[in-house]
This record gives structure tokens, C-alpha cells and sequence, in this order.
């Protein structure tokens, strides 16, 4: 007897269903994405050469990455807040689907890609209890909102970043608010970041899912208003915006504790996958130090898109371990899923891999892969890492040359070297061209020069457009 349509179509939905159930029947992880928002390179004490006058400040941070892996070569997708938050939270570059610039406060014609699926909707199908706290930044129209993608839980604000003090009359997309209602100006945003990141982890202690939480804090991005008390505790700093910006890394780490901390007093911390760190390169110009790097946020150099990273995972992540093969923020939502027990289907058509054989010792190195970027500065500016090479264009003028840097010895891009590797310049000169080929146009301006206006009401027009489509 043939099947009936509805049985078909049934049938045709638990297939769709399959494609990310989980692959093993080990319980899975409780995943924690620790992000800090235009941290400097050498600011944590657990990287290679930190700076001299944070040592000590930041012990939490460092406890995590000792205990786990410290990755020597980690990098986002983009430079700025908005786009690098986008690759990460989809796994996929963010110029694919429009996603070029940092989104102007108060637009309201769009967002991150409605047609994108995120870390939090993946897990979300896996079983998770999805949550974030912190700087979403990535669309303020309401079918943007984090509960409308993927994220059961909200609590922070809608924009890219607010004072750290309570305002008198804060606009609705700085404002903190849960789940969509405001909640009352009081406190310290850092420390009302890091309260609402334990709270989350009580109530899913109490759940019988897993959880993944990611904890956005907006610190230690401008403006620079530590804790009074925290600046004079750091008079040893001469600098005044440097002690102002370590005062503001301190009251992060201090945050940071309290998530390691709750995570031992309700015994998750074997179960956990925690993650650290920075969203894009630090922003010199407010008081973070890169050194050894070149240039800072915002700039196709290491500076503006090489960060600190580290993984933990007790009994699975080696303590110790130092990862040193190129990863990228696109990496984590496949390492994510396959945590997770998930398979990741080619479909998605991620830019990210699993980092979990690398991560827990199964390898010392992925197969070579390159990594790419694009920045809309002054010029269109682009690179590709291969390898220990990075090719660098700093605009698309015929009479631009390429700019060849061997990252291996000479990690602070001062000379430049395509012109005793003329094949190498042209075979890389050629893959970052088709990758470029495969990417749109912005969906929006720059925000200098975009056009700003308030429509609270309705949908997008990217909505309008997807809905159409």
C-alpha cells in the first residue's frame, strides 16, 4: 500500500530533524563563551609576553586558560565589533551575507541576516537551554532580537556599547533589559553582566538540559569609567587612560571569577566547556597595548584581528596545552555541535572547523586551510593566512601591490617579503581573489555615513525582502 502524503511529509520532517541529532550518547557538555569586548593582545597574564603593568590583574583568566589550552594564533573574522560577532555566532564569514560593517546605533533596516542560522539555534535543536548577557550589537528591529534567534534568555542591551554607570535617561537600545522589558538603571554594568551570567547558570543547574550561555560583556570597550575604588587601586599606573583601561580589565576578570566560581560550587565544572575571549584586536587609542603586534581594531593588520584565546574542558582539553596552528572565531560553532554530540551537515555551509582533535590532543595540526578577511576602511582592504604566510592588499587599485609577511618570523608585519616569492604572492594573490568573488555587497554603509533613523514600528526592510523572497 503506498504511503499517504502526510506520512511522507512526516517522515521528510524527522529526516530534517536527524540531521543534527547526536552522534554520541555521551551526556554533553554545558558550553560558556566568555567574550571581552576591544581587549588588547598583551592584556591578559596568561599570553605569551603580557604587559608588564597588568601582571596580576587579570588571575581568573589566566586560571582558565592554565587549566586548559591557550591558543598562540587565534583570530576573529573581522576587526570591529558587529561583523566579528556575526561570523562567530553563524560559522560562516560574515561578507557572505552582507554583514561588512558595524550596524549604526538606532538602524532600522536590518541586522544580521535573517536567512543565517546561529550557534544558539543549533544547539537549541541538540536540546539546549540557550542564553545571553551582555552587548548583542548585531540588529535592534525586533525580529533581530536575541530570543527570536536562537536565544531562549536576554539580558543586556541591544547596541554596541553604553556607560558603565547608571544613565538618566538611557535610549531603548542602551538600556539593559531582559527578554525585552527594560530593567531599572542601577549599579555597575560589568558587575549586572557577570550577576546575570550566574543567575542564568542557577536556573539551568536546576534544568535536566544542558546549557550553553554566551557572556558578551561590553568591557573593556569606551567609555573609560572604572570603579573609583578599582582606579585607585591602580595608582602604580602613571598613564591616566591606561589606568583608567585596567581598572576597567580588572572589574572584568572580577566577573569572570564569579562564573568560574559558581561553576565549582554547583559542581559543573567537569561538565563545562568554557571559552575566553576578545572580540576583535585591541583599541589602542583607549589604552589597550598589542605588543608584538602591528596596528590595532579596525586594521587588516595582526593587531586588529589576532586575539587572545583559550579553552577549558577538565578531563577532556589536556591542562597545559598550547594550541599553535591558525583557528578562528568561525571555528566554534562546529567545535560547539560536535561538543555538543551534534554532526554538522554540509548544507550550513560553514567557513569553520571542528577544533576539538586539536584541542584535546588527538593532533597537533588541522589540514591546512587559509583564512581570509575584508575590511571597508578609507579602502577595501583584504588579506589570507596560509600557512606561516599572510598576504595583505591595503586597497584594490591596479597599482597596488601585494604585501607578503612570513607570521612566523616576523610576527610584527615590519618587512615585507613578495618580492623574493613572486609564485607564492600569485597563487595566494589568486585564492584570496575567488573567495572575494564569492561575497555580496554590504547591506549597509559604514556608520559615519549611513543614514540614521528611527522606525520602532514594523518589520526590516532585509525582512520585508527575505519575506518576499
Amino acid at each position: 500500500q503506498p504511503e499517504s502524503p502526510v506520512t511522507v511529509m512526516l517522515f521528510a520532517i524527522l529526516l530534517g530533524f536527524a540531521t543534527i541529532a547526536r552522534a554520541g550518547d555521551s551526556d554533553p557538555p554545558n558550553i560558556v563563551l566568555l567574550y571581552s569586548d576591544d581587549a588588547g593582545y598583551a592584556d591578559f597574564g596568561f599570553q605569551a609576553h603580557p604587559a608588564a603593568d597588568m601582571r596580576g590583574l587579570t588571575p581568573n583568566i589566566d586560571r582558565l586558560a592554565a587549566s586548559g589550552a591557550r591558543c598562540t594564533d587565534a583570530y576573529m573574522s573581522g576587526a570591529v565589533c558587529s561583523p566579528s560577532r556575526a561570523g562567530m555566532l553563524t560559522g560562516r564569514y560574515q561578507q557572505r551575507f552582507g554583514h561588512e560593517f558595524n550596524i549604526p546605533p538606532g538602524y532600522m533596516d536590518g541586522g544580521m541576516s535573517l536567512s543565517e542560522k546561529t550557534v544558539a539555534d543549533r544547539l537549541g535543536q541538540l536540546g539546549y537551554r540557550t542564553g545571553i548577557v551582555g552587548k548583542w550589537h548585531l540588529g535592534y528591529p525586533p525580529e533581530y532580537h536575541p530570543n527570536r534567534r536562537g536565544f531562549d534568555e536576554f539580558y543586556g542591551l541591544l547596541q554596541g556599547s553604553r556607560p558603565y554607570f547608571p544613565m538618566k535617561k538611557p535610549t531603548p537600545h542602551r538600556i539593559l533589559q531582559h527578554n525585552g522589558r527594560p530593567t531599572p538603571e542601577s549599579g555597575y554594568v560589568t558587575d549586572r553582566i557577570g550577576d546575570a551570567a550566574v543567575a542564568f547558570i542557577r536556573e539551568s543547574a536546576r534544568s535536566e538540559k544542558p546549557f550553553f550561555l554566551y557572556v558578551s560583556f561590553t568591557a573593556p570597550h569606551s567609555p573609560l569609567q572604572p570603579k573609583p575604588e578599582v582606579e585607585e587601586a591602580l595608582r602604580r599606573i602613571k598613564d591616566p587612560r591606561r589606568r583608567k583601561y585596567a581598572g576597567l580589565v580588572k572589574t572584568l576578570d572580577d566577573n569572570v571569577g564569579k562564573i568560574l566560581e559558581v561553576l565549582d560550587a554547583l559542581e559543573l565544572s567537569g561538565k563545562t566547556l568554557v571559552v575566553f575571549t576578545n572580540d576583535n584586536g585591541g583599541q589602542t587609542l583607549n589604552g589597550a597595548v598589542n605588543t608584538p603586534l602591528r596596528g590595532r581594531k579596525g586594521m587588516i593588520w595582526e593587531g586588529g584581528i589576532r586575539v587572545p584565546m583559550a579553552f577549558r574542558w577538565p578531563g577532556k582539553i589536556p591542562q597545559g596545552r598550547v594550541v599553535r596552528d591558525p583557528v578562528i572565531s568561525l571555528d566554534f560553532l562546529p567545535t560547539f555541535v560536535a561538543a555538543a554530540g551534534g554532526r554538522v551537515e554540509p548544507s550550513w555551509k560553514l567557513d569553520g572547523a571542528n577544533l576539538l582533535p586539536l584541542l584535546t590532543g588527538r593532533t597537533d595540526h588541522l589540514p591546512e586551510r587559509p583564512l581570509f578577511w575584508r575590511i571597508h576602511g578609507p579602502e577595501r582592504e583584504s588579506a589570507i593566512r596560509r600557512g606561516k604566510w599572510k598576504l595583505v592588499l591595503e586597497d584594490h587599485s591596479p597599482s597596488t601591490k601585494p604585501q607578503l609577511y612570513d607570521l612566523e618570523n616576523d610576527l610584527a608585519e615590519t618587512t615585507d617579503v613578495a618580492s623574493t616569492h613572486p609564485r607564492l604572492v600569485e597563487s595566494l594573490a589568486t585564492e584570496l581573489a575567488a573567495w572575494e568573488s564569492q561575497l555580496i555587497e554590504p547591506s549597509w554603509s559604514p556608520p559615519k555615513r549611513a543614514k540614521r533613523r528611527s522606525r520602532p514600528r514594523g518589520r526590516s526592510r532585509q525582512a520585508k525582502q527575505a519575506t518576499r523572497k
